[in-house]
């Protein structure tokens, strides 16, 4: 495969980072921004495994290494293999994006089964906390947590409630309050922790908001820039905090909504 003309400076040149959700979406997009500048990417999906391999094949034709495993973050044995996969094959890595996510049920918690409530437990709190503890034992393995990095996709909904998704919202705020609890435990080894908090960011989670053209108008006229986000918005604030220049940034959560959280709860 040819290698592609690009014009950056390889901000992240000679490190590896993995992404959960990195077939498509907001994963997709950070997948590919940080092979750009220079990342070696390890892509997890957890269905689809042909766009999983078109992700892959555009990321190599950066000139960098990438491979895609197939991963149910919610599954504890799953993560455990995947991690022993990663350590043989790449070893230590420097950059962990918990981008993996479902979303909410809209279900009343009085008709919500525990089963429903559960998958997206699982999915969007279990999973970061599966592979943040995995990440953190291959720290501890090589000895390399200063500079390393753990960047967790959350949700404005992690402190802005929306009515009916009673499991989404515990879910995010649980990750926020999760990656705060380890950035104060690995600050002294200067390994930073950081939540990226998306609006209405235009991918297939929101499928049912993009395909129907009055439901998507509706929703932006809500938004105080008038418009969704796209992948890539969240993608480049990914970056800054993968990168050395965000060395001393940590518990902090970055919001990427078009000023859509400040109007309130139930936005």
């Amino acid at each position: 495969m040819s290698i592609k003309i690009r014009c950056i400076i390889d901000i992240l040149k000679g490190k590896t980072a993995l992404v959960t959700g990195a077939s498509s979406g907001i994963g997709k997009a950070i997948a590919i921004l940080f092979a750009k500048e220079g990342a070696n990417i390890i892509a997890t999906y957890h269905s689809g495994k042909e766009r999983a391999d078109a992700v892959v094949d555009e990321i190599t034709g950066y000139g960098v290494k990438a491979k895609a495993y197939e991963l149910n973050v919610g599954d504890e044995a799953d993560v455990k293999k995947l991690f022993a996969e990663v350590d043989a094959e790449f070893g230590d890595f420097q950059i962990l994006v918990n981008d993996a996510g479902i979303n909410g049920s809209n279900i009343p918690v009085e008709d919500m089964s525990t089963e429903i409530w559960d998958r997206v437990m699982k999915t969007n709190l279990y999973g970061p906390f599966f592979c943040s503890r995995e990440y953190l034992q291959l720290k501890k393995k090589y000895k390399t947590y200063k500079g390393s990095r753990i960047i967790n996709v959350t949700s404005i909904h992690e402190y802005v409630n929306v009515l009916g998704n009673a499991n989404y919202n515990a879910s995010k705020s649980g990750m926020r309050n999760f990656a705060y609890t380890l950035a104060l435990k690995l600050a002294s080894r200067e390994m930073t922790v950081n939540n990226i908090a998306p609006g209405m960011i235009l991918t297939p989670i929101n499928e049912k908001v993009i395909d129907d053209p009055r439901k998507l108008a509706a929703a932006e006229a809500i938004i105080p820039f008038h418009r969704g986000g796209k992948p890539e918005d969240v993608a480049n604030v990914a970056l800054f905090l993968a990168s050395d220049a965000s060395s001393y940034v940590t518990s902090s959560t970055y919001v990427v909504d078009g000023a859509l959280s400040i109007l309130g709860p139930n936005v």
